[in-house]
């Protein structure tokens, strides 16, 4: 292998998890990045910027000659070493750009005459792997879809979904990739990934499915919009064209302990992990902004009665310490806004009901479809 070696099994790089080096810019990698793809671009955002205008105003040739002026020499050796010290960590890993050419070739030479290490890059850049992983979504997986059982795990809010998928191999948690509880009060401290980032990690998770040979699937129920981010059309078709759908069935008061656990106790430690100094403030800030979200279809009284009771637990937990008070909102909550809602959607769905009962009853159910399917 030579200093200009390509790589360009795609497949592989999923299969594998073969870490990636990511040359474009910041802007670029923010936009949308791979799985195990860490950015440690050739030029920061204002270099690209500034050559990208040399380029249209001079032509390719000049662009090429500002941009070795701008990352000279003492700029290049920190960019160098940073590649240097992945690929050591991490020798199996690919360097890309946008299309395979300019930043990615300049990177792998000055690798290679720097530091005297050879790195593959990726043949066609970001763009072939991206249009790679978009084909898969849009016409593979779905097609492989069909050809695999498929259940719907549903459940009202509380139930114990996610729990559940964590307990089961033959799963797809998509909630867990699109960082969102997918409901009005489903967002986590940490923003969600860009489209282009949820696609891409969609894609991944997929494609290992399909190589791990499982004999059916598992996935929560969301609807095409999980968050801010949504199912590719034909994947979602591919996901629910004739899947069955399992009815998850948990106590009231079981609901209300695990939404406390989830709402509560979970994302307050992630607040204050995030902003050890602002962390409670920012939680109640976003319990709020959920609870105006739903204003409307709570309609007005339900929602005062919501927030006063919110209050009044942050009051309390302010005071003393404690956290149970919050069990009486969310108990609300559940009671005159999740549970109506849910009911009116099952009402509605066209997805045949192949079985209702607790999570042990489930998991019964799915292993005796496992053993009957092998």
């Amino acid at each position: 292998m030579n200093g200009l070696s390509w790589f360009d099994d795609f497949e592989r790089i999923v299969l594998e998890g073969r870490p990636l080096i990511d040359t474009r810019a910041p802007v670029e990698f923010a936009e949308g990045a791979f799985p195990g793809a860490v950015n440690l671009p050739l030029m920061s955002d204002a270099e690209r910027a500034e050559v990208g205008t040399c380029y249209k105003r001079e032509g390719p040739e000049a662009a090429l000659r500002r941009g070795h002026e701008l990352v000279n020499e003492a700029v290049r050796r920190p960019r160098i070493a940073a590649w240097a010290a992945f690929h050591r960590e991490h020798p199996d890993a690919i360097l890309y750009c946008f299309r395979g050419g300019q930043r990615s070739r300049i990177a792998q030479q000055w690798l290679a005459e720097y530091e005297g290490q050879v790195i593959p890059r990726l043949r066609g850049g970001y763009k072939a792997f991206r249009r790679y992983l978009l084909e898969q979504l849009e016409t593979a997986l779905p097609a492989w879809l069909q050809t695999l059982p498929r259940y719907v795990l549903g459940g009202m809010t509380g139930s114990g979904k996610t729990r559940l998928l964590q307990r089961i191999p033959h799963s797809i948690d998509l909630e867990a990739i699109a960082h969102h509880r997918g409901s009005a009060f489903g967002r986590h401290v940490e923003p969600q990934p860009t489209q282009i980032a949820f696609e891409n990690a969609l894609a991944y998770a997929l494609i290992r499915y399909r190589h791990a040979d499982h004999p059916w699937l598992l996935f929560e129920d969301e609807g095409r919009n999980i968050g801010a981010r949504y199912l590719p059309k034909a994947l979602q078709a591919g996901l629910y064209d004739g899947a069955r759908l399992l009815i998850l069935e948990t106590p009231f008061a079981e609901r209300v302990a695990i939404t406390l656990d989830e709402y509560v106790y979970a994302a307050q430690a992630r607040y204050r992990e995030h902003d050890p100094e602002r962390g409670l403030a920012a939680w109640q800030a976003a319990l709020r902004e959920s609870m105006d979200r739903i204003r409307r279809r709570l309609g007005g009284e339900r929602h005062r009665e919501l927030v006063a009771r919110f209050e009044a637990a942050c009051r309390h937990q302010e005071r003393t310490g404690e956290t149970e008070a919050h069990r009486e909102w969310i108990a609300y909550l559940l009671h005159e806004y999740y549970d109506p809602m849910y009911r009116y959607q099952l009402s509605r769905k066209t997805l045949p009901v192949a079985f209702r009962g607790d999570a042990e009853a489930l998991l019964a159910w799915l292993e005796a479809q496992e053993n009957h399917d092998g």
